[in-house]
């Protein structure tokens, strides 16, 4: 296991980046701070969902230097002390009316990524296994493994299943924002399958042959049922938070649905974006779009970034700021989780570069994973749950998945 020198550790935190909040936030007290910043750099992180490909698709950059925009980069995961980013194939829902689209943007998206760790081998490193995640660590190399989300490159071909594996896929969500040719989607009022297609079912146990993971983050709530009673290995909510604060809301998990991913096995990894994590954020956050999309259609603008959609955007927030969640509200998540699933069954799955200008107070970027283990040590969580928080939870449940393909390769 890699141990940073207290010294080093300290180097790396006095660092600046212009998209980093303060680290150190006033009123933390010193010693369970630098306690928070050491457990960081001891553990493995694993975070279950980084929409880096998709922004690196809009506009390229360096993730080996600082950036000017996002909220990854080498230096401020190196910051924080993240170790295993689930790199989001992300593939808008759009490209399932164009066939074949979703295929290419998946593809292109995994090449860029590829590309990326070919060209930084002392900084970034492929992961298709929990043993690759251990090893990287121990090298000081952070791992990129892939996680696909929306699962319609597959079209209605079982055998791209294999194909995405081989290209480093290890989870797959099974739909995003639009009901697919596999599943019922939360944010669809079209629920045409009433959960799985037939499609879905033939799939489900084939990601379980292959040893990739399902995610049902975005899925119905008879999606997310029937998936448990199907598969045979845990499954991940690999970026959903909890429903208990954000009453009637499907994208997030209810009481229910967590006790039956514990006796699953599998993990819900909490998202950080203040519509996941507040009510009030999140009432906020449907009326902002719900204006905008009012203003477009009577102006009949189609580009969101139309300037004068943006001097909308600017207006509108001046006179109704954005109700930002807190860290603690992430803790918050936390620990209804455990009380109602157990402290095996939580993970991390930050939708950083997804979720917009929407990250909490205190965790604005992948710098300030100290920050949550700060409030997790104060609520007073042990280490050692800590670090199952933190990514052992979910390298449990990856490992649980490699496992039950190899025994099926074998018995095969």
């Amino acid at each position: 296991m890699r141990y940073l020198p207290i010294l080093i550790v300290l180097v790396l935190f006095s660092c600046s980046n212009s998209n980093d909040s303060d680290n150190a936030h006033p009123g933390y007290d010193k010693d369970r701070y630098e306690r928070a910043v050491q457990l960081a750099h001891s553990s493995i992180i694993l975070d279950g969902h980084i929409d880096v490909p998709y922004r690196l698709n809009k506009e390229m950059e360096d993730l080996s230097t600082a950036t000017q925009s996002g909220e990854f980069d080498y230096p401020r995961a190196r910051k924080g002390g993240l170790d295993a980013p689930f790199m989001s194939i992300f593939i808008p829902a759009k490209y399932q009316l164009r066939p074949g689209k979703s295929g290419k943007v998946a593809d292109f998206l995994i090449a860029m990524m590829d590309s990326i760790i070919a060209q930084n081998p002392t900084k970034f490193a492929s992961a298709n296994t929990p043993a690759d995640v251990r090893q990287n660590f121990a090298d000081g190399l952070i791992s990129l493994p892939y996680g696909m989300e929306n699962g319609s490159p597959l079209e209605d071909d079982i055998s791209k299943a294999q194909y995405y594996f081989d290209k480093g896929v290890r989870y797959i969500t099974l739909t995003h924002g639009k009901m697919n040719h596999i599943s019922d989607s939360s944010y669809d009022p079209n629920k045409g399958w009433n959960g799985l297609s037939p499609f879905g079912k033939e799939l489900v146990p084939e990601l379980n042959r292959l040893g990739i993971m399902i995610d049902i983050s975005h899925v119905s709530d008879s999606t997310f049922y029937q998936v448990l009673r199907l598969s045979k290995v845990p499954v991940i909510c690999s970026h959903s938070s909890l429903r208990h604060f954000t009453p009637g809301w499907e994208r997030n998990v209810d009481d229910d649905m967590l006790k039956a991913l514990a006796r699953n096995g599998g993990v819900v990894q909490i998202n950080f974006g203040s519509e996941f994590l507040r009510q009030d954020s999140n009432t906020e956050g449907k009326a902002y779009r719900t204006h905008m999309r009012q203003f477009r259609a009577e102006r009949n603008i189609a580009d969101r970034d139309d300037p004068a959609a943006e001097a909308e955007k600017k207006r509108y927030r001046s006179e109704k700021p954005f109700i930002y969640a807190h860290v603690r509200d992430v803790v918050a998540h936390i620990d209804h989780a455990v009380q109602v699933a157990g402290i095996d069954h939580v993970g991390l799955g930050s939708d950083f570069d997804g979720v917009g200008d929407s990250l909490p107070v205190g965790l604005k970027s992948v710098a300030d994973f100290p920050n949550l283990i700060y409030h997790l040590l104060e609520e007073g969580y042990s280490e050692q749950d800590i670090k199952k928080i933190l990514g052992e939870n979910v390298l449990r449940v990856w490992q649980k998945a490699v496992d039950f393909a190899s025994s099926t390769a074998t018995h095969n």
